[in-house]
Formats: C-alpha cells, sequence, structure tokens
C-alpha cells in the first residue's frame, strides 16, 4: 500500500508527491501528482492504493473544499466496461479543462514498477474532486535471445471524460498545462499502453490496450517458443527462434530441427539470406578430414561476415577446445567489440554476437550453434542449416530454390569458393551422396548411453536426445580413438542449458571427456553465460540459461573480461596481471603507481632513483656499464667494466716445452703475458708429459722423466739401450745388421749332422773326412750367402789283396783306399770297371755311371847296352784298344736336363809308348804321383758336383 500524507498545495508552486513502498527486490514504485499553479487552490489530498497481480485495487481521491461564491458545474465521466477494471470520477467544480491520465505497471518481481496520476486542475476556484480507478494487471516474463526480460500487461477499460466550464464571479483568470486541442477522431499516446481518442471538443476517450496471452506454439527443433514484445510495445506474441547446431564429424540440426550428417571436406554456406537485407552477412563453416582414411569430416573454421568484418574462429589443434579469433585476417583480443559486431567468451565458447541483428554464434571448436530470431529471418535463410520456417519439409533446399531429397545431398551444393582448397568445386553436382552410416557394425562408447540414461534425463522433457545418441553411435564407430562422441553430449548439454536445464555429465565419463581449467579457474557446468565481473553489474543473476566453462573460484570473481585475473576484491589490475587493492602503491615497469578508486584506477608516474657518485673508468680495458641494482631493479648502478679486447698486449707464442702464462694485477684491467715451462719432455717437435714413452730410437726404451734440465727448463729424457740375446748356434756368428738394434745370429759355416749323430763344421771350401769313415768326404760352399753343405762317397779302384805281395798292403794318401806291392808275376793289361758318377759344365748324372778304365802291367823294361854304352828301354802302356761312345742324361742345377756322349772302353791292350831318360825310381814316383792326382781329381770332381 502506498499513501501519501495531505499536501497543500498553493498558488505560487507546483508541488509533485513521491511515494515509495516496499515490495519484491528490485521493485521501484512510484507515486507522482503534479498540480499547476492557479490562483486559489483549496487543499487537496492524495490516496493511493497498490494492488497485486491477482487483481488489487488502485484509488485515487481527490478532495477539498471549494471556495466561496463558485458555481457548481458537473462533469460527467462515462464508463465504458469491457475487462476487470471500472473508471469513476465525480467532479463538480469550475474547471477550464481536466486531463485525468491513470498507468499501472505493476507486479511481482518487476523492476521499475510505478503508479502514476496526474490531475490538471487550473481554475479561479474548485471543489472537491473525487476520482476512483480500478484495475487488474498481469506481469508475465519471456525469454529472448539476448536474455531474459519482463513484459508489464495492463488490462484497462475504456474511459469518456465529459469536462464542463463556468467561472464564478470576480474570479481571476490564470494559465496552466491543457489537455491537448484536438478535432474530433484523432488519437494520440498518453502513456504506455493507453490511447487518448477525441471524439468531440469536450469528449475524449481513454482506450488501455488490451492482451490476450496468445496459445503457446509447438516448435519442430523441439525447443521452446520464445515471447516477443509487439510494436506497440504492449503486448506480445510466440515466436519458434532459428537455432542451428553442428558437431561431431559432423552432424548438423537445422533451423527447423531436422537432423542429417554430413562429410564434405570443403567450406560452406551454413546460412545466408534469401532476399538480401543485410550487406555482406553470413555464417560459413570450413570442414576437413579429421582421419587418416579420409571417411569422416570435422569443423575446422567457423566463419561469420557482417558488413565491413569477417571473423574467423579458428580450431589450433585438431579434436580440442582450442580456438583462435581472428577479425579480417588479423588477430585479436577478447572481448572484442567493434563496427555492429561483438566477440567474446562465454565459458567453453566463443560467441560471435550482432546486436542489431539480435543473433549469435558460438564455436568451441567441437560444435557449433546459430540463433536468430524469427522476427528477422523468418522464411529468409538457405544454406546447411535449412529455411528458418518451423517445417522442415524445405529444409533440403538447393541454392536454386529446389528442394533435394535429402539433407546429404543438399549440404554439398553449399560449397564456397576457397583458395586453401583446390580440390572444391563449387557449382558442381557431386557423383554420389556422401555416406553417413558406419560401414561396419561395432559397439558404441559407454558414454554414448549416458544421453538416454538418467544423467540428462532431466532434459528429456525439454530436447529429446535420441538423434544426439545416434550421432554419438556413428562417431564411436568411425572414429573410435578420437573420443568424438564426447561432441555429442557437449552439444546436447549446451542446447539443454540454452532451454535452461543445468546437466554436470564430464564426471560420468570415466575421464574420456573431461576438461582442464587453468590453475586459476574452476570447472562449472552451469555457468554464467557471461561471467560477473569488478567493471560489469549484476544483470546475469536472474538469467535462466547456463553455459559450462571455467570460472573464478567461489569468493572471488573476475576482474574485467578483457583480464583473466580473479580478485577477491575489485581493486586494480595492470599490466603486471597483478590484483591490488584500493591505495595500494607499487612498482611496475620503473613507474611508482598507486591504486585508486575511480578514474582509470592506476596512477603511475616515472620512478625517481636515487643520486650517485660518478664512477671514472680510465685504466686500459675498462669500460662503463650499467648493472641491475638489486635493491632497485629501476635503478641501475654505474659500473666499470673490463674488456680485455680492448687491450693492446698481444699474447707471445712461445717455444715447445713451454706456454702462456698470464696474471691480472690488481686494479687492472689487461693481463701481463709471460712463457713458462709446462713440465714436460721435448723430442723432435713433440712434448711429452713425465712418465710417457718417447721414441727415440728402436734400439732404445726411453722415458720422460720428472726430472728438468736446468739449463734448458725442460724435463729429461731417459734412455736405455734394448738388451740384446748375442748367443748363437754353431755354425752361426753374431753379426751386426743395419736398421737392427741387436744384429742377429748369421750363418757363416756349414752345419754337417753325420750318421754317428756327431756334428761337422765346415767352413766354405773345407773337405773333412767322416771321424769314422774316411771313403766319406764332407764339404761346404757359400753360393749367394748360401751355406751348401755335401756329401762325397770315394770309390777306389779293384784291389786284391792275392797279388800283393805280403805286408805291402797299405792305405793311400785318401785314407780309404788301399795299395800294395804288387805280386811279380804281373797282372795282364785288361778291362777293368768302376761306378762313378759324370760331371760335365755343372751337371750331373742322375744315377751312378758304369765305366771302364785300361789297367795291368805291360813290358816294360831297361837293359844296359854294350854296344850302345847306354840303357835301352822298351816301354809300353795299357790302353784301349777297342771303344765306343754311350750317351747319358745329365741333371743340372736349374732343373733342365742335357744330353751328353762319354767314351765307353770295350778292351785294354800292351802299347808301345816312348820311353823318358828318366831313372826308373823317378817313374816309379811320377806313376805313383799320377795315381794320387787321379784319385783326388776324381774325389773334387764328386764335392763339385754335389756343391752344385
Amino acid at each position: 500500500t502506498i499513501t501519501a500524507s495531505p499536501t497543500t498545495l498553493t498558488s505560487s508552486s507546483t508541488t509533485s508527491i513521491s511515494t515509495t513502498t516496499s515490495g519484491p527486490p528490485f521493485t521501484e514504485p512510484t507515486a507522482s501528482t503534479t498540480v499547476p499553479p492557479s490562483v486559489s487552490t483549496s487543499p487537496v489530498t492524495v490516496t493511493i492504493s497498490g494492488f497485486t497481480e491477482t487483481g488489487s485495487t488502485i484509488k485515487t481521491t481527490t478532495s477539498g473544499p471549494t471556495s466561496s461564491g463558485s458555481t457548481s458545474h458537473s462533469t460527467t465521466i462515462v464508463t465504458e466496461t469491457s475487462s476487470p477494471m471500472t473508471t469513476t470520477a465525480t467532479h463538480i467544480v469550475p474547471t477550464i479543462s481536466t486531463a485525468i491520465t491513470t498507468t499501472t505497471i505493476l507486479g511481482p518481481s518487476s523492476p521499475g514498477s510505478a503508479a502514476s496520476t496526474t490531475v490538471y486542475t487550473p481554475s479561479v476556484s474548485t471543489s472537491p474532486v473525487s476520482v476512483t480507478t480500478s484495475s487488474t494487471t498481469a506481469t508475465e516474463s519471456f525469454t529472448t535471445s539476448s536474455g531474459t526480460t519482463s513484459s508489464n500487461v495492463t488490462t484497462i477499460t475504456a474511459t469518456t471524460i465529459t469536462t464542463s466550464k463556468s467561472v464564478s464571479p470576480g474570479s481571476t483568470s490564470s494559465s496552466g498545462p491543457t489537455a491537448p486541442s484536438s478535432a474530433s477522431g484523432e488519437s494520440w499516446w498518453l502513456c504506455n499502453c493507453t490511447k487518448a481518442i477525441c471524439i468531440e471538443d469536450d469528449i475524449i476517450q481513454v482506450v488501455p490496450i488490451i492482451c490476450n496471452p496468445p496459445p503457446k506454439p509447438t516448435c519442430t527443433n523441439g525447443l521452446s517458443p520464445v515471447r516477443v514484445i509487439d510494436e506497440d510495445g504492449c503486448c506480445w506474441h510466440w515466436e519458434c527462434d532459428c537455432y542451428c547446431t553442428g558437431w561431431g564429424d559432423p552432424h548438423y540440426m537445422t533451423f527447423d530441427g531436422l537432423y542429417y550428417s554430413f562429410q564434405g571436406n570443403c567450406t560452406y554456406v551454413l546460412v545466408e539470406e534469401i532476399d538480401k537485407k543485410v550487406d555482406n552477412f553470413g555464417v560459413y563453416i570450413d570442414n576437413y578430414h579429421c582421419d587418416t582414411r579420409d571417411v569422416v569430416s570435422c569443423p575446422r573454421t567457423l566463419i561469420v561476415r557482417h558488413e565491413t568484418q569477417e571473423v574467423r574462429i579458428a580450431t589450433i589443434k585438431p579434436n580440442t577446445l582450442q580456438v583462435e579469433v581472428t577479425v579480417n585476417k588479423q588477430a585479436v583480443a577478447l572481448p572484442y567489440k567493434k563496427f555492429g559486431v561483438s566477440v567474446y567468451e562465454s565459458g567453453i565458447n566463443r560467441v560471435v554476437e550482432i546486436p542489431e541483428l539480435k543473433m549469435n554464434v558460438t564455436y568451441n571448436g567441437l560444435s557449433f550453434s546459430i540463433r536468430m530470431p524469427y522476427s528477422l529471418f523468418g522464411n529468409n535463410t538457405h544454406g546447411q542449416c535449412g529455411t528458418c520456417n518451423n517445417n522442415t519439409a524445405d529444409d533440403c533446399m538447393l541454392p536454386n530454390g529446389n528442394i533435394a531429397q535429402n539433407c546429404e545431398t543438399m549440404a554439398d551444393h553449399w560449397q564456397v569458393v576457397d583458395p586453401s582448397k583446390p580440390q572444391c568445386s563449387p557449382g558442381l553436382i557431386p557423383t554420389r551422396a556422401p555416406s553417413t552410416t558406419a560401414t561396419q557394425p561395432c559397439k558404441e562408447s559407454s558414454i554414448c548411453k549416458l544421453l538416454l540414461g538418467s544423467v540428462f534425463e532431466p532434459c528429456h522433457n525439454f530436447v529429446q536426445p535420441e538423434k544426439y545418441y545416434a550421432a554419438c553411435v556413428f562417431d564411436s564407430c568411425v572414429l573410435p580413438n578420437l573420443d568424438l562422441g564426447c561432441s555429442s553430449l557437449q552439444i546436447y548439454a549446451a542446447t539443454c542449458a540454452d532451454q535452461g536445464v543445468c546437466i554436470d555429465w564430464r564426471n560420468h565419463t570415466d575421464g574420456i571427456c573431461s576438461y582442464k581449467c587453468p590453475s586459476n579457474k574452476e570447472y562449472r557446468a552451469c555457468g554464467p553465460i557471461k561471467e560477473i565481473t569488478c567493471k560489469s553489474s549484476q544483470q546475469n543473476e536472474t538469467s535462466s540459461k547456463y553455459v559450462e566453462g571455467c570460472f573464478c573460484p567461489n569468493g572471488t570473481m573476475l576482474f574485467d573480461s578483457g583480464i583473466d585475473v580473479c580478485v577477491k576484491t575489485c581493486g586494480c589490475v595492470g599490466v603486471d596481471k597483478v590484483p591490488r587493492e584500493f591505495g595500494e602503491k607499487f612498482t611496475v615497469d620503473c613507474q611508482d603507481c598507486v591504486c585508486l578508486e575511480g578514474g582509470n584506477g592506476i596512477v603511475c608516474q616515472p620512478h625517481e632513483c636515487a643520486k650517485q657518485s660518478k664512477t671514472s673508468c680510465d685504466g686500459e680495458g675498462f669500460y662503463e656499464v650499467n648493472e641491475v641494482n638489486s635493491e632497485d631493479s629501476c635503478c641501475p648502478i654505474v659500473t666499470c667494466k673490463c674488456n680485455t679486447s680492448l687491450c693492446m698486449a698481444k699474447v707471445p707464442k712461445c717455444t715447445l716445452g713451454f706456454e702462456v702464462h698470464s696474471h691480472i694485477p690488481s686494479g687492472q684491467c689487461c693481463p701481463v703475458y709471460q712463457c713458462v715451462p709446462k713440465r714436460v719432455c721435448v723430442h723432435q717437435n713433440a712434448e711429452f708429459l713425465p712418465n710417457s714413452s718417447v721414441f727415440v730410437d728402436k734400439c732404445q726404451n726411453c722415458i720422460c722423466t720428472n726430472e728438468v734440465n736446468i739449463s734448458t727448463q725442460l724435463n729429461i729424457i731417459s734412455c736405455k739401450h734394448i738388451p740384446c740375446n748375442t748367443h748363437c748356434e754353431p755354425g752361426h756368428e753374431h753379426q751386426p745388421v743395419k736398421g737392427e738394434c741387436c744384429g742377429r745370429c748369421v750363418q757363416t759355416k756349414c752345419v754337417i749332422h753325420t750318421g754317428s749323430s756327431s756334428d761337422l763344421i765346415l767352413s766354405p771350401g773345407e773337405f773333412k773326412n767322416d771321424p769314422y769313415n774316411n771313403c766319406t768326404i764332407y764339404s761346404c760352399v757359400n753360393i749367394h750367402n748360401q751355406f751348401i753343405s755335401s756329401t762325397s762317397e770315394i770309390t777306389c779302384p779293384a784291389f786284391n789283396e792275392e797279388r800283393c805281395k805280403p805286408g805291402t798292403i797299405t792305405l793311400l794318401p785318401n785314407g780309404c783306399c788301399k795299395t800294395c806291392a804288387p805280386l811279380d808275376s804281373p797282372t795282364p793289361c785288361s778291362v777293368r770297371q768302376r761306378k762313378d758318377f759324370i760331371i760335365y759344365k755343372g751337371c750331373r748324372s742322375e744315377h751312378s755311371v758304369v765305366m771302364t778304365e785300361c789297367e795291368g802291367t805291360c813290358g816294360t823294361f831297361s837293359l844296359y847296352s854294350a854296344e850302345a854304352n847306354s840303357m835301352e828301354h822298351s816301354c809300353s802302356c795299357c790302353r784301349e784298344s777297342r771303344t765306343a761312345v754311350r750317351e747319358v742324361q745329365l741333371k743340372c742345377p736349374t732343373g733342365h736336363s742335357i744330353s751328353h756322349k762319354y767314351v765307353y772302353v770295350e778292351s785294354c791292350s800292351c802299347q808301345e809308348t816312348e820311353c823318358s831318360t828318366s831313372q826308373s825310381s823317378e817313374s816309379h814316383s811320377r806313376e805313383e804321383n799320377d795315381r794320387e792326382k787321379r784319385t783326388l781329381n776324381r774325389i773334387k770332381r764328386a764335392i763339385n758336383l754335389t756343391s752344385k
């Protein structure tokens, strides 16, 4: 109940009476009565009573004593009753004009409800006026694409007001507001939902608009209809919003709720206007093959065009909720708002909103949705989302206006030119309809059953789950490794949230469809569409729609939509993303800042540094450098740094065994160099570490010692000759060999192994008989530094002891053959055989050859002749009388054989020969010598042959 205290109205002012009332939250009813100034006005009392939705009554009563001498005139208010409202007015007062306006806008939880009564009573004198108004008002809420609003409907019957005028004597004329001067039949709006019609000059008909609730239609897309305010702003009607979705690989739900799947991998029109009313308007989808077999497709980029802007929401990583936003091919930060297009984050989605068209488009990398008002786009859309007219019969419309047999065929006709996809050919008729079912039966994923189970059951009455279940089964069968079935659950949950039903479903998927939030956020299945921030109001608290995503934890809120920082208290957040409280002072980017409430929040000024003493860097190699101050990072410290590249001294080159050592004297930058011994040995331009082997020559073992030569400052090399074995076998002598350290044993004599197991050592050219057999002669020869030993057997001439004088048997000088003095009877001259090897020019017969010779005594004598007085000699010699030439094969040292002929004695006889004058003793001596020579020659031939 609203009550205004009695107020006295004077002629010198205009008085307004405002009242407040208690009621539901966020309800601010007001009542205002304005009375223009008049010459004389009696006290007026105004009382206003509130009412409720069920038909309470508002009563306005105005009364006051009349002025003395006034003449009463009647004012008739004709009441027409056609609704639960009655208006009655009784006014007996001389009135120039009277206008009564009553407006009632009330209802539970309706912001801004108000009751207003305005009475114009300019007159010289005024009589009591009584006005009573009652009405019944209905208030209801409705939902549009942009959120939840309220529609306030007032049902009032028309009221006709008839006025008459009279002027009392002595009245004074005054001016003030009057009712509009209108011709008969003219109408105008007095206030919201109330129209005034001029019937006659003095009769005005007030006609309140009557709103009857229309019947609630059924939307073919299965969603709830929305209330839309009429153009007059008073009444409303139902409409089915244009709502198209796509998800998975991919599946589509048209504006009118027709479900189909399409596996094209080009760029397609989702929605465009048939009759182009908006410049450069359309929504497009870029699909790609998301499996290696090129069987199914997935959405990659959603494109929204509006006038001069093209917004692209592209998936960063396939089959994830990671996307990036570009406008006209330039990356932008969210929220973005320019030229009538707004892009912002809403939970897991990116939303493109065009307020002028009352439409929004959402995309999250796995699914998209398009919501458009029927009032602006009804019967004027085509594309893969179909025609928005609440009739699925024409959803498969082709670009030429014909209707395809199925939407799978229709969808491929909506290709657009995309330079990045040269394989796509817009305008060509596809050769075959794409497959939309799994090629092989399979067992669907367990998560698909959740759609039909108790988890999503609260939404089944609002959104039918069967089509989403079929899509989930298809995705889990065709691409079991990509978990694309999650997109069916996600889009179904999002559609349920759009209908005001929140489903917390991800925890029931055993981690298959989990969603991880950043460390500073927490996941909520039912978060606000637009998160409350320090910079925004609480306008979303009454929204019945939800969205899943990552939100600030309880007890904190987002600082601003463009600054992703959760704060406990709303202070300031700078470029460092650190929350600050009001009044807090801090330094950032070398600016001294303070967080202030109001204005830009953070006020900064350059950081002031303390004065420093000047540092001089005059030494060689020094230069000035600014270092970070650990106490104040914004104020660098000037210090002297050393750069040896600025030094003039050159590094010396040291000889072998020495190295450069440098040291920097205290207080200086440039080093001082000197060559110092490395404590190594040096030999033949090589350095050797102590205790390492040094190769001087192969006859010495050398090692680098730790001892230092005082004069050279190098370590001393100690060497020892390699120990040699000088013992040699018999027949060998130890001799030095060029290029070798110890020499070697060189053979200098022949070593002959005799049959008696004893060894004979013979020098080259030496002969020696076998110690146990004089008939065996060993010899040694050196042929090209090869010592060759040979063994020769002496063949003795035939010896018959019976022909020897007793006691005369002796050995020849060779020690092998026997000889003796023959008996008196001489041995006749005859042929004697012997076997021997034939040697000719170094070649030798392979076997001993039977050779013959003449041997025996002939008649040789020496007699004194008296007649001649001298010795007479008669000499005969045992010589060959008949010979033959025989042939034998000789083997040469080179390995080849030659044929050799020799003389074979067949018979012998005594033949005369010339006798010499020598003494017979001398002759005998010569004969013996000749015999020995022949024997020695035979031996030599045998030795020579053996050597060769």
